[in-house]
């Protein structure tokens, strides 16, 4: 069918709502346009915001049929500061699909830098086959805190046998706990994103080659009263002033998601402080317990600034194979494109890109 790729105009908003209930009439969250609608705003206040860019594709008689957003951060790569570009809320109805592939020609057209993180296979394809490299995939541990957040759990057993599920889980629960320790590390939340979150930023970045950018500054956008996810928990530990660690809770409530549903955003510790993380990765889960969420989420590269893999089983998370994202990259400089394609330079977390801008 015919239609032409252009940039998103002011007149496109209207059919760039109705494009996503047509796509996704399944999810209630597609027809909350006010939600929607305040995440763009949110994104408009980036510091980068005047380099997003917005395509759509739209028919003859003016009918946007898709849509793609070029959404720009700062990493460090390599010591050098650059911008890349994340490809952002990429819809394109049924019928159109030969125009999926021209939008994203667009993108890396127009983005010499690309970091992206995607879960669905066919989007993967057509960034990889226009030149994005795959770095890795993310862990995705899920761990259930009562008999709701367990697999296929059906809502129909008895209330008295769900509450011996429950009491199973705390007992094992309780007795894994008891395998990490931590008590030499005291586990707070923290009020706000202050200047430690900035002297922690550099000692990351000066330890691994490759990393968002996120001080304070960035970190109060993220998280901040306009963020998709406010308001979220901020857990910190510190020794003395230093900040050793935070970690970034955050409750989803209602949407596609009937029951309490928690996740951990961002789990970034000191370069090597295994410690911290197993630390903040408990304080997490009883800060979960005692908020009465069904289950927990996390998604995370392992990195010198991330728990180990091997923690995280240990605690009783259960890894969910078959929603993993995958890291891709592409840079218009080989060195840094180089650098950029190997997990082992990483640190990166869910709430680090698009993916989770959207939850």
């Amino acid at each position: 069918m015919k239609a032409v790729v252009r940039p998103l105009e002011g007149t496109d908003l209207e059919g760039f709502d109705r494009l996503r209930t047509l796509l996704y009439p399944d999810r209630p969250a597609s027809f909350d346009t006010d939600r929607y609608l305040s995440i763009w705003r949110w994104l408009g206040t980036h510091p980068l915001a005047d380099r997003m860019k917005r395509w759509v594709v739209a028919t003859e008689e003016g009918e946007v049929v898709g849509h793609l957003a070029a959404q720009p951060q700062f990493y460090r790569i390599s010591d050098q500061r650059v911008v890349a570009y994340t490809p952002a809320d990429y819809m394109v109805l049924p019928g159109y699909g030969i125009h999926a592939i021209t939008l994203m020609r667009r993108f890396f057209r127009t983005c010499e830098n690309c970091v992206a993180c995607d879960v669905v296979p066919a989007v993967i394809s057509v960034e990889t086959r226009l030149g994005a490299e795959e770095v890795g995939s993310l862990q995705h541990a899920a761990k259930p805190l009562n008999a709701a957040g367990l697999p296929a759990f059906p809502e129909s057993i008895p209330v008295p046998i769900t509450r011996l599920f429950d009491w199973g889980l705390r007992a094992v629960d309780r007795a894994l706990m008891a395998t990490v320790r931590s008590d030499h590390l005291r586990v707070e939340v923290l009020e706000e994103f202050d200047e430690a979150f900035d002297e922690l930023f550099e000692s990351v970045a000066a330890a691994v080659a490759c990393v968002p950018e996120k001080d304070a500054a960035f970190l109060r956008w993220r998280y901040g009263p306009a963020s998709p996810q406010y308001p979220a928990t901020i857990l910190g530990v510190r020794e003395g002033k230093t900040l050793l660690g935070y970690a970034v809770l955050w409750v989803k409530v209602g949407g596609d998601t009937p029951r309490y549903a928690s996740n951990l955003l961002d789990l970034t510790t000191r370069p090597g402080r295994e410690d911290v993380a197993r630390a903040l990765l408990k304080g997490a889960i009883e800060h979960f317990v005692r908020t009465r969420t069904y289950s927990i989420r996390y998604r995370f590269l392992e990195s010198p600034t991330s728990p180990r893999a091997k923690d995280v089983w240990r605690l009783g998370f259960l890894p969910r194979n078959e929603r993993r994202h995958t890291l891709l990259v592409k840079f218009a400089d080989h060195q840094l494109h180089k650098a950029a394609r190997d997990p082992a330079n990483w640190s990166y977390t869910t709430g680090d890109g698009e993916a989770s801008f959207f939850f």
